[in-house]
């Protein structure tokens, strides 16, 4: 929630923009934050928003751009964690306005989608939609496995036609419904930066790429730490069960052990923790590592067949339950 305040608190001071990108931004809230109402028989535009600061500048846009005068009002929110909201409302001129701004055809009837000359647009008008449509009913989550920008659209045909735009400024995003509701989703990482950088959160958007490359370096750093202690957990379990199948295999084989046979098995008891490497540099004379796999390979091996022959239990119940032979 605090990166959406942040982003839109952002848009929203954007100022001196060129009219037809003011005029796609204020469409675009229009359509996504409002709609038409009737009342007592005439066409109504609505929009209704989360901050104050936006419904005054979408009265303002609306002033200044189509010479109407809308009527400012608090209304009762349907959450009562979502805050205020403010109801912009232009009822005179409604029907002219619902024309003007594509929310109605030529044969009075509303439009489902986002006016054509908007979504073929420059890319800053493409931009200004975007903007609007975000400010009226944007989110953005935090970096992450779940983190994506999303946009709440009143009807299908207004998801795709919001998709289409992201694509022309180069963002991938899709459209789907989630609980009857249309909505627009940008989850890529560097798609979301675009997308804000575009839209003019300039400041937002590098607080958020900085945020997410924190992240995949902690994750990194967490992800080796965890293959680290994985790693020594299995050396540790080898070992244990290594020295157990050794002395089982001293045990029953006795004094018919042979010498070399025998030294390696001592070595790997006094040495537990010590990789076959490092037991290859105690011996004396000093033996590689493959000697000396070899060779306590060979006395579990022969420890073993002496114990198939005597039926005596062989060096793999030697080692705890739990651990891997």
């Amino acid at each position: 929630m605090a990166l959406t305040t942040d982003v839109k608190a952002e848009l929203v001071s954007i100022r001196n923009a060129p009219p037809t990108v003011r005029v796609a931004e204020v469409t675009a809230i229009l359509r996504f934050a409002g709609g038409l109402h009737s009342i007592a028989g005439r066409v109504a535009v609505e929009a209704e928003v989360d901050a104050e600061l936006l419904a005054r500048r979408v009265a303002r846009d609306l002033a200044e751009i189509y010479g109407v005068r809308p009527e400012l009002a608090q209304v009762q929110s349907a959450s009562s964690h979502d805050g205020a909201r403010y109801a912009v409302r232009v009822i005179g001129a409604g029907e002219t306005l619902a024309r003007q701004t594509g929310l109605l055809d030529q044969r009075r009837r509303p439009v489902r989608g986002l006016p054509n000359r908007l979504t073929t647009g420059s890319r800053e008008e493409l931009a200004g939609l975007w903007r609007g449509a975000f400010l009226a009913a944007g989110s953005l989550s935090e970096p992450g496995r779940s983190a994506m920008l999303e946009v709440s659209c009143p009807t299908s045909e207004a998801a795709m036609a919001l998709v289409g735009a992201a694509h022309r400024l180069g963002v991938a995003a899709k459209a789907r419904e989630v609980r009857g509701m249309p909505r627009v989703v940008v989850r890529e990482g560097e798609a979301i930066r675009s997308i804000l950088a575009q839209m003019g959160a300039q400041k937002t958007a590098a607080a958020w790429e900085e945020m997410r490359q924190r992240r995949e370096v902690r994750a990194g750093v967490n992800r080796l730490v965890n293959f680290d202690d994985a790693n020594l957990r299995r050396s540790a379990q080898a070992a244990v069960a290594a020295c157990a199948r050794v002395e089982r295999a001293l045990e029953i084989l006795g004094e018919t052990v042979p010498d070399h046979l025998r030294l390696a098995g001592e070595l790997r008891l006094a040495h537990r923790d010590a990789s076959l490497d490092e037991l290859g540099h105690h011996a004396d004379p000093p033996l590689t590592k493959d000697a000396v796999a070899g060779r306590i390979r060979r006395l579990l091996a022969m420890a073993d067949k002496r114990a198939q022959q005597d039926g005596v239990p062989g060096t793999e119940s030697a080692v705890p339950a739990g651990l891997d032979v």
